[in-house]
């Protein structure tokens, strides 16, 4: 099962990237989410909002570094 400071930091990071924009952040984020859904123990619902959340900020980032022209 995660510890408590997995859990903080992903939110940390999430809280970063919503408040400033951060894309670094976000991608701290990601990577943190995506080792909170590798755990076996993991409630099935709970990886799946990991999941979802980490998709989410990855086409977030896509979407903002995306080329216009």
């Amino acid at each position: 099962m995660p510890n408590n400071n997995l859990w903080a930091g992903v939110l940390s990071q999430l809280l970063i990237h919503q408040e400033t924009g951060c894309a670094h952040s976000a991608r701290h984020a990601i990577r943190l989410l995506d080792q909170l859904a590798e755990f076996d123990d993991l409630d099935e619902d709970v990886r799946s909002l990991c999941e979802r959340a980490s998709r989410r900020l990855e086409t977030g980032l896509e979407s903002r570094d995306a080329c216009a022209a």
